[in-house]
């Protein structure tokens, strides 16, 4: 491209630096202070091209594409703690296996094809375009709940400054926002460290119970589980506002609140339960609007 547009002619020293810049993915010194936000540096979400597509199973393609991109949203907010989170979906109900992030690449570089592919004991099944291995510490913590749920697909494990506090309270997630009500209900757990023993396991399923899709971990963040990848991120969106705002309002005294009712609760959850009602086209037959309708998930658009 440079050597044409040097024939051409029409760029200067100047523009063909900057276009080898931009090739390469090298910051420019005005830049250089923000590196890992410049758009320049951002790595391709889908890098599984061509033939090399044919490899994966129907569907296993989307879902990578899919949860990578969570990661790079989750990396946007400002969500990450380095290497150390960790993001699970179920790839395989039958085989149960699961794709997992490679424990050593930041949010912000992990792509569809780097994702590792884990059986239900944390072994590789599919090591992906890296040659890091896998967090099992971390990913005992996400199987206890897979196993025990087989309707979550998704678990983001999120411990931001705020949600960390929020799990810290005796009092727990208050619902005195809208966030707080459409997460539902939350469950909590005492969190015990990175021991993964099966009396721990079971309690962990216990306390999530059968339903909630968020748990506490007593000062240790918090686990936002989904039946799609939608719905996770969904709870995890929430759940980290739902905490800002509680922290927010903490000084002034658990007293001086003022909770939403459960008749509003309920009223609340259930409409962030139903997708978004617009205006009908008039192109459109009733019976497509419909199937468009059943077709929407929570946390969809």
């Amino acid at each position: 491209i440079i050597e044409t547009q040097m024939k051409e002619g029409g760029i200067g020293p100047s523009g063909l630096l900057q276009q080898i810049s931009d090739l390469m993915g090298i910051p420019t010194r005005a830049q250089s202070n923000n590196m890992f936000k410049n758009a320049n540096c951002v790595v391709p979400i889908n890098d599984i091209r061509g033939v090399e597509s044919m490899g994966y199973a129907k569907g296993e393609k989307i879902l990578r594409c899919k949860l990578a991109a969570v990661f790079r949203l989750m990396d946007l907010y400002g969500w990450t703690q380095g290497i150390g989170n960790q993001i699970t979906a179920r790839l395989s109900q039958d085989q149960e296996h699961f794709l997992v992030n490679p424990y050593g690449i930041l949010f912000h570089e992990i792509t569809a094809s780097s994702l590792i592919k884990i059986n239900m004991q944390g072994t590789v099944v599919e090591q992906g375009t890296t040659n890091f291995g896998v967090n099992l510490s971390g990913f005992m913590l996400h199987s206890a709940i897979h196993a025990a749920r087989p309707d979550i697909k998704c678990i983001i494990h999120v411990h931001t400054p705020s949600v960390l506090a929020v799990s810290s309270l005796k009092c727990g997630l208050l619902p005195i926002s809208q966030e707080s009500v459409v997460i539902g209900d939350v469950s909590t757990h005492t969190y015990s460290g990175g021991s993964m023993e099966p009396e721990e396991r079971e309690k962990i399923a216990r306390n999530l119970g059968p339903m909630n899709k968020v748990l506490f971990l007593t000062n240790h963040g918090a686990m936002c589980c989904g039946e799609t990848i939608e719905e996770a991120f969904f709870n995890v969106y929430n759940t980290v506002l739902a905490c800002e705002t509680q922290l927010k309002l903490m000084p002034v005294g658990v007293d001086n609140l003022v909770l939403v009712s459960e008749e509003a609760r309920k009223q609340i959850y259930e409409a962030a339960r139903k997708a978004p009602e617009s205006i009908p086209k008039p192109d459109v037959p009733a019976a497509l609007a419909d199937k468009v309708e059943r077709k929407w998930r929570i946390g969809g658009v």
